[in-house]
């Protein structure tokens, strides 16, 4: 089943093309990700997936209702986890129900009983500078998850992690997504990073930004951070990172 849609979305500001024509589906339960060089147009066309941009060009469907234009059909995580420092975690995860008109304590209720699936048993009460920046990104994945409607942007979710933050982030991520199966579309320019977490990957490239390729990623499931020492995964390693640098030829 496709769950989000995207058809010959062309995007211009100031008169000159951002992203150009570019066509994509996401699958339910799928994990695609989108992967190209900054300033190629990945954000803008988040922006226009997310309804917070309008295209001059081209539709956005979601599970085939035109939501073009319209946002709050999409939930969008941004690179930097924005909680609020006031807020306790339980009060950030659960804000986008409560903006939604649910009663502050069925949206505390609901978002509770997912702090231990998602790692975050005892920091309820905490305040995010007492987080580590693994337990933030847990929190704002968590908050992205329930204010979803099966579908989620995720924009750079991972960059601002150290290295050995991020691998013990990705091992938490691939582990809950196999359970919950939330339809998402990442931002990454780390090659090893879309190799990893994706079913699919799309290469975005050019000014206009364009889809110059879309490959599967036909690696075993459940996966875990050992999988890159793989032939198999240095084989989709050596094949993406020629495709990219055949695009600046």
């Amino acid at each position: 089943m496709v769950h989000l849609k995207a058809e010959n979305i062309t995007k211009k500001y100031e008169g000159e093309k951002v992203i150009s024509d570019i066509s994509i589906e996401l699958h339910e339960g799928e994990i695609v990700s989108l992967l190209g060089v900054s300033g190629g147009g990945k954000t803008t066309l988040f922006n226009v997936l997310s309804g917070l941009s309008q295209p001059d060009e081209g539709k956005v469907f979601l599970s085939e209702k035109d939501i073009t234009g319209k946002p709050g059909n999409i939930s969008y995580m941004l690179q930097k986890d924005l909680l609020l420092p006031y807020y306790t975690t339980l009060h950030n995860v659960a804000l986008p129900l409560i903006i939604k008109g649910e009663k502050k304590k069925e949206a505390y209720l609901k978002a509770q009983k997912l702090f231990s699936f998602f790692g975050l048993e005892g920091t309820e009460k905490k305040f995010p500078h007492q987080l580590s920046g693994g337990m933030r990104q847990r929190a704002a994945f968590l908050r992205t998850y329930l204010s979803s409607e099966g579908v989620a942007l995720l924009d750079e979710p991972f960059s601002a992690l150290d290295t050995i933050t991020k691998a013990s982030v990705h091992e938490w991520y691939l582990k809950i997504m196999e359970e919950i199966r939330l339809s998402t579309l990442f931002i990454t320019h780390d090659i090893e990073e879309a190799i990893l977490l994706s079913d699919r990957v799309y290469i975005l490239s050019g000014k206009p930004g364009r889809i110059t390729d879309e490959i599967k990623i036909d690696l075993p499931k459940p996966r875990s951070n050992s999988i890159v020492f793989t032939e198999e995964f240095n084989k989709y390693k050596k094949l993406i990172s020629e495709k990219i640098i055949s695009d600046f030829r």
